[in-house]
């Protein structure tokens, strides 16, 4: 970070032992407390935070000032000195005055959810437009919490003129280099949307189709992307695993060639710092031509993270509009399950036209994967009759390649094309017709 020291504004260390706190106020009946707190524990064990302890605490309401109660929070006092915690993660979204208020009364560092996030967030990001997204999503995050990360702000400044007008308050100061740097951020990702742009409009006049591997984090999308395309992508049992999209060429049932997409995982209250500055990687995901749902059906809220996905789909215009990409589902690790269970999941995956019940890890389903989506990029398919100069080799090669040539003749110097082409690969032609 190139306005402060992150160090000094989050203080969090490696093998710091942490107390886990979830506010339960008993609103969400989809999702269970006790894998909620195994999530928090999984996204703090992420960045190398040592779990000591896991607490869901019942709430009826917030209180403005502390979240909890006076006596709640005097008990987590006792368990954050009995278990030695170095600091609290209260696995929601604290207001600035609750957050230090938390600090004064626990006597130890306290993050909550967002920070938790963007600190995995900001370690694991990979590329240059990765680390432009989370600076100015921490930026953004960091800019209500100056009250609490600043110990100078009490101090005025003087009156020269770059340094601060006369009598500006530190945090003024502080507030108006985020301010700038946040613009220049801003700036910066805008070109790099532009070049995005660019790049998949090029993409689009290639003769493959865009697959998109979107989930919840830790569903094993990175897995599955490796088992279909042979890669190296990392894919561990850990949250946020990966955090910049990948694409790789694969093979499909009756196509040349297409491209997979593997993207960041989603997560359930994922702060909206990172929804807004993350919109453009999750910009690949409305450019495919098909959206892969990777769900992990071993999970006890598979139902709320399938949700919590839809969600995100639908707030960046992927599903459910005009236009958009058509969606199914992968049920995976159904190799996590018992036998009664995976039977079970495969009968009520075997009634729907749109999921596979897989295994990424031991590969049973992926065949059946590869069939379904062919069969869909594939649907719409019609039979077109394409007038081509005789000149013209290279797009006849094109429709040989990417449709069924039923018949083809010559009419002087015009080559009458009969050809079947799905709806995308016809888009994809005229593109390429009127681009030339």
């Amino acid at each position: 970070m190139s306005v402060f020291d992150r160090d000094e504004l989050d203080g969090l260390r490696r093998g710091d032992r942490a107390l886990i706190v979830f506010p339960d106020f008993g609103r969400d009946e989809s999702r269970d407390s006790d894998a909620r707190l195994d999530e928090a524990a999984g996204l703090a064990e992420a960045i190398g935070i040592e779990v000591a302890r896991k607490i869901a605490v019942k709430l009826r309401q917030a209180r403005p000032a502390t979240l909890f109660g006076k006596g709640q929070v005097e008990n987590l006092a006792v368990e954050t000195r009995l278990v030695e915690a170095d600091l609290a993660i209260i696995d929601t979204a604290l207001t600035p005055v609750q957050q230090k208020n938390l600090e004064d009364e626990l006597k130890v560092k306290v993050i909550d959810r967002t920070g938790l996030i963007l600190e995995i967030f900001g370690e694991r990001a990979a590329t240059a437009e990765g680390r432009l997204q989370v600076e100015l999503a921490h930026l953004d995050y960091q800019a209500g919490r100056l009250v609490r990360s600043w110990t100078h702000l009490e101090r005025q400044r003087g009156g020269f003129g770059f340094l601060g007008g006369p009598g500006e308050t530190q945090i003024e100061a502080d507030r108006r280099m985020i301010r700038d740097r946040m613009a220049k951020l801003r700036r910066e990702l805008e070109q790099v949307r532009r070049t995005r742009g660019l790049h998949r409009a090029r993409r689009q006049k290639a003769p493959w189709p865009v697959i998109a591997l979107v989930g919840y984090t830790n569903a094993g999308k990175s897995t599955l992307f490796n088992r279909m395309t042979g890669g190296d992508v990392m894919a561990a049992d850990l949250l946020f695993a990966t955090l910049d999209p990948t694409m790789r060429e694969i093979t499909l049932p009756g196509l040349d060639k297409a491209i997979l997409s593997d993207t960041v995982g989603f997560v359930s209250d994922l702060p909206t710092q990172l929804v807004a500055a993350f919109r453009a990687t999750l910009e690949e995901v409305n450019a495919a031509d098909l959206i892969v749902h990777v769900r992990d059906v071993s999970h006890p809220d598979s139902e709320a993270q399938s949700a919590d996905v839809e969600t995100v789909l639908k707030e960046i215009g992927a599903i459910d509009g005009e236009g958009s990409a058509p969606l199914i589902e992968a049920w995976n690790k159904i190799d996590a399950l018992d036998d009664a269970a995976r039977d079970q999941l495969r009968n009520a995956a075997d009634r729907r036209a749109d999921v596979i019940a897989l295994s990424a890890l031991t590969g049973e389903g992926i065949e059946d994967l590869r069939l379904l989506i062919a069969e869909r990029l594939d649907r719409g398919s019609a039979v077109h009759d394409v007038r081509l100069r005789l000149s013209d080799g290279e797009n006849l090669a094109w429709l040989h390649r990417n449709g069924s040539v039923l018949d083809q003749h010559v009419d002087g110097e015009i080559m009458h094309v009969s050809v079947k082409l799905s709806a995308i690969d016809w888009d994809r032609f005229q593109d390429r017709v009127e681009a030339g």
